[in-house]
C-alpha cells in the first residue's frame, strides 16, 4: 500500500528553509506498514497543487500534504482542495471555539483573518490542531486518502500522531510489519557490514536488514513482513541476541535512540557527572549533551578552550606542552581532559582538539585530524582519527566519536 508527501511551499523550494517534515512523516507511515513511494516539493500555486493530485490520485492510496495553510493571501491550499474537491468553505464552530481559546490564553486579539481559519471545506473531515490555528483536512477520493495540514512541525506532529496515524489504522487494511533499528556507533558502515557478513547471510527468509547510516552512527534495521510479522518479535529479539555476541561494544541502543540521550541514561544511572573540553568542536558535543531534557542532573558544563591561552590559562594546559606537542596532540588533549576534571568537578570529561578545516592542516596533521581524551578518576583515554568530509561533517564525527569513547569508558569496554 503506497502513500506519497507532497509539501507545499516557495520557501522550500527556494532554500529558505529545509524541509524535514517529509522524512519525519516517511518514518511514521512506515512504522505502520505503508511504503511511501514518493515525495515531492511543490509550489504554493493552484496549477501546481491540482496537476500533482491529479497525478497521484489512484496512484497511491494515500496522500499526505503540509503547507499552505496559513492566514495570508500567499496560502492558497485550502481553497484549492476545496475547488479541488467540489466544497464549499463553512465555518465550523468547534474549530472557531479552539482559535478564539487559542488567541484568549495568549492574551491577544483575534483579528478576521484568524476567524476565517475556522472556515472548512464541507467535503472533508477536519483534523484537530491543539498548537495553532490552522485545522488539518482529510478528504477521500475515490479510493485515495488526500490529508492536509500545516507545514509548521510543532503543529503537524501531533496532528499526525493523534490523529493521522490512528485514522490510517482504521480505514485501511495495511499488512502487518514489524520493525526494529539497532543503533551502533564507532564502526564505518563498509567495516560494519563485513564484520556481521555471517550473520547477515543467515538472517530467516523473512527478515530484511537495511543499514541507514549517518555521520558517525549506522542503523541496522530489521523488518518482518507477511507471516513472519506474527513471530516477529521473537525472532527479532534472537537475532539480536546473536548479533551482541558478535558487536557488543558497538551496539548502543534500539529504535533511532539518539546518542546523547544513551549516555545521558547511563550516566544518570551510574550517578555520575561529566564536562567537556572543546576546542575543533566548538561547543557541539555540549549542545549535544544538553538537548536532552534533564541533563542538568549529569552536565556540569564546558569550557571551550579554541586558542592555547585559553588552554593554558583555564585548562591549566602546560606551556611546554603545546610548545613541544602542538594544541592537535595526544598529550595536550588528555592535559584538557584532566584540566576540565578539576576546573569543574565533575565525574568524567571529554576533550578534543583537531583541524577541523577548510585551512589549517600540513602533511603531519592533514585537515581531519582530531584528537579525542575522556578521563575518570585516574585513568585517561585518547585515540587520534583522521575523519573526512567539510567542517562541519568532521565536526558532527568528532562529537559522536567522542560521546560513544565516553560511553564505552564508563562501560569499561576500553581500558
Amino acid at each position: 500500500m503506497n502513500a506519497a508527501i507532497v509539501t507545499i511551499g516557495d520557501e522550500i523550494l527556494i532554500g529558505q528553509i529545509t524541509d524535514t517534515n517529509s522524512g519525519w512523516i516517511a518514518r511514521k507511515l512506515t512504522a505502520i506498514g505503508l511504503h511511501v513511494s514518493e515525495m515531492v516539493s511543490i509550489s504554493d500555486s493552484t496549477g501546481h497543487i491540482t496537476s500533482t493530485l491529479d497525478r497521484l490520485s489512484g496512484r497511491v492510496q494515500v496522500i499526505i500534504l503540509t503547507g499552505g495553510l496559513g492566514p495570508t493571501k500567499d496560502d492558497l491550499t485550502k481553497q484549492v482542495l476545496a475547488d479541488y474537491f467540489g466544497a464549499r468553505l463553512v465555518m465550523d464552530q468547534d474549530i472557531l471555539m479552539r482559535i478564539e481559546e487559542f488567541f484568549s490564553k495568549r492574551g491577544r486579539k483575534m483579528i478576521e483573518s484568524n476567524r476565517l481559519q475556522a472556515m472548512v471545506p464541507d467535503k472533508c473531515t477536519a483534523l484537530r490542531n491543539d498548537h495553532g490555528t490552522a485545522p488539518g483536512m482529510w478528504f477521500r477520493n475515490n479510493n485515495t486518502h488526500v490529508i492536509s495540514m500545516p507545514g509548521v512541525p510543532y503543529e503537524m506532529k501531533p496532528m499526525v500522531e493523534n490523529e493521522v496515524i490512528p485514522g490510517l489504522k482504521r480505514v485501511l487494511k495495511i499488512p502487518e510489519l514489524v520493525h526494529k533499528t539497532i543503533m551502533t556507533q564507532g564502526v564505518p558502515e563498509s567495516y560494519l557490514a563485513e564484520m556481521i557478513r555471517d550473520w547477515e547471510n543467515n538472517l530467516p527468509e523473512c527478515l530484511k536488514l537495511a543499514y541507514l547510516p549517518r555521520p558517525g552512527i549506522v542503523r541496522l534495521r530489521l523488518t518482518a513482513t507477511g507471516k513472519c510479522a506474527e513471530e516477529a518479535q521473537k525472532m527479532i529479539q534472537d537475532q539480536i541476541d546473536k548479533l551482541l555476541g558478535i558487536i557488543p561494544e558497538h551496539i548502543y541502543g534500539y529504535d533511532d535512540l539518539l546518542l546523547e540521550k544513551s549516555l545521558g541514561d547511563l550516566l544518570k544511572d551510574k550517578k555520575a557527572t561529566v564536562s567537556t573540553a572543546e576546542s575543533c568542536t566548538g561547543g557541539n558535543i555540549a549542545r549535544l549533551i544538553t538537548s536532552i531534557p534533564g541533563s542538568s542532573s549529569y552536565y556540569k558544563g564546558s569550557i571551550i578552550a579554541y586558542s592555547n591561552e585559553v588552554k593554558a590559562s583555564f585548562l591549566e594546559v602546560g606551556p611546554k606542552l603545546l610548545e613541544e606537542f602542538g594544541a592537535v596532540s595526544q598529550q595536550v588533549t588528555e592535559a584538557m581532559a584532566i584540566g576540565a576534571l578539576g576546573k569543574m568537578k565533575s565525574d568524567y570529561s571529554i576533550a578534543t582538539s583537531g583541524i577541523a578545516g577548510p585551512d589549517g592542516g600540513t602533511e603531519e596533521k592533514p585537515v581531519g585530524t582530531v584528537w579525542i581524551a575522556v578521563a575518570g578518576g585516574n585513568n585517561t583515554y585518547s585515540r587520534v582519527f583522521r575523519f573526512g568530509g567539510h567542517r562541519e561533517l568532521v565536526i558532527e564525527q568528532s562529537s559522536i566519536m567522542a560521546m560513544g569513547i565516553l560511553r564505552k569508558f564508563i562501560l569499561e569496554m576500553i581500558p
